[in-house]
């Protein structure tokens, strides 16, 4: 069963006066904490997963076709690894507890190899990008499903989770502004030809890497020592977990796969067009000087919208929520389609930019706070809060999103004859990047706001599971 537990090392406490076992209200130090660790992954792997395309086409020396078929590869060992890595978090508790331990032990390699993918000393060789990049896949699994079985062990508070989930959120795009804008600007400094989109620019690419990949690491160190699980399955429990449980809780868990399935398509999305901004930004806008500039305002309207989520989730609900700003990132994805002639305009493509990320980061963002839910649902329902398992499946999901974001930029790259080494490129290639930063995407937010008006986990509805689940460990002496 589940239970409210104070891990040795964790420094976790019992309730405070007020507060109904396991409803636990966190500290701005805990919320900031917690939040960190997401921080600390977007300056490792964010950097990756958005620039990588682009450096292994540019800088490394392989063609796009090469690169999206390795994406896609990588993406099937996910499937396989994805699973076991939630069994074994759920199953086994380190000396540090059950997920935070991660942190570190995964943390320390993640960095070390997130450098190693951007070293060019093997330049052109299709194997060395396949290693390195299928080992930091693996590892940043190890650290990105404990890390988000995480929050589901800090408290049963619906409040406090969206706190927790906006905060979490908030100092993501810190780490995401820090790649989107620091990165093309740090990569020019450090290059030996003040370019990024060369292999002269190899030493740039390296340098910065290295740096985002120590802060990333030192702050998933603050985030090790800031977080207290609460409330975890108990080792009777974990003790029955098993890969099949994945299976097993995705048939019984509908709200589960109505997450999964938005998660897929939410993370095809952001893959898709991020992927295809800095072509977009090159070949497109033909302001190659301005991509930070385009990138940051991919980002900054988090720092505006995010905290005012829980208010807005309370005024109009959280499915209405996410319908509503889901259609404002259509609206911003449509206007950069159809802005004529956008090098003469480069001020609209940058209004469109802020407008399609301002519904994509609020929807994208507040989703997270959908996994603790589907947690609590399938604890009432099976007795066991499996959170190793329901964040390995949604981690299959989102990287299948992500799959889906490194083949389908490859492809249409390919396919509409995109020639990196042309300094203008013709009308097939040029329409071939605007369907990647918007008709894709545009496409994909469709479909996600189809699949999230099936949710029907409502907050009431939550907190009558979670206090039902807390009197079964109080009352019945087998479970507690």
């Amino acid at each position: 069963m589940s239970t409210t537990i104070d891990r040795p090392g964790s420094a976790a406490s019992s309730a405070a006066p007020g507060e109904a076992q396991g409803f636990y209200k966190l500290s701005w130090m805990q919320r900031i904490g917690f939040g960190s660790g997401d921080l600390a992954q977007n300056l490792i792997y964010n950097t990756v997963s958005t620039y990588l395309l682009f450096f292994y086409t540019e800088v490394f020396g392989l063609s796009a076709g090469a690169a999206a078929t390795m994406f896609l590869a990588v993406r099937l060992v996910d499937v396989v690894w994805d699973p076991i890595v939630g069994t074994i978090v759920d199953k086994n508790t380190t000396r540090w507890g059950r997920y935070r331990g991660w942190l570190v032990l995964a943390g320390i390699p993640l960095s070390a190899l997130a450098v190693l993918v951007f070293w060019t000393g093997m330049s052109g060789s299709l194997l060395y990008a396949y290693v390195t990049y299928v080992g930091l896949s693996m590892l940043y699994t190890l650290l990105n499903v404990p890390y988000g079985a995480l929050n589901s062990s800090l408290t049963r508070d619906n409040d406090e989770i969206s706190v927790l989930t906006t905060t979490r959120m908030f100092l993501a795009n810190i780490g995401g502004l820090a790649v989107a804008f620091g990165v093309p600007v740090l990569v020019k400094v450090f290059s030996a030809d003040g370019r990024w989109d060369t292999p002269q620019s190899a030493s740039g690419w390296l340098t910065t890497m290295s740096i985002y990949a120590a802060i990333g690491l030192a702050v998933l160190i603050f985030t090790f020592t800031q977080t207290k699980e609460r409330v975890v399955m108990d080792d009777a429990a974990a003790e029955q977990v098993k890969v099949t449980d994945l299976v097993t809780e995705f048939k019984r868990n509908r709200p589960l796969r109505v997450v999964a399935f938005f998660f897929i398509t939410a993370f095809a999305m952001m893959s898709v067009g991020n992927a295809g901004a800095a072509y977009y930004m090159n070949d497109v806008v033909r302001a190659p000087d301005a991509v930070q500039w385009f990138n940051a305002l991919g980002v900054l309207p988090a720092f505006l919208f995010l905290p005012l989520v829980p208010r807005i989730k309370r005024w109009i609900g959280k499915k209405a929520l996410f319908i509503a700003f889901l259609s404002i990132g259509i609206v911003g994805l449509a206007l950069l389609y159809l802005i004529p002639d956008p090098a003469d305009h480069v001020g609209l493509v940058m209004t469109a930019q802020f407008i399609r990320s301002t519904g994509v980061i609020v929807a994208t963002g507040y989703m997270w706070s959908l996994i603790p839910e589907v947690v609590s649902y399938g604890e009432w329902r099976s007795g066991r809060r499996i959170s190793g398992i329901v964040n390995a499946l949604t981690g299959i999901f989102f990287k299948a999103g992500m799959a889906l974001g490194g083949v389908v930029p490859g492809l249409v790259l390919s396919l509409s004859d995109y020639r990196s080494e042309l300094d203008r490129q013709s009308e097939t290639a040029t329409q071939g990047i605007l369907w990647l930063v918007s008709v894709i995407p545009a496409a994909l937010l469709v479909v996600a706001m189809v699949i999230i008006s099936r949710y029907d986990l409502t907050d009431e509805r939550l907190t009558e599971m979670n206090a039902e689940i807390e009197a079964r460990a109080t009352t019945d002496p087998a479970l507690a």
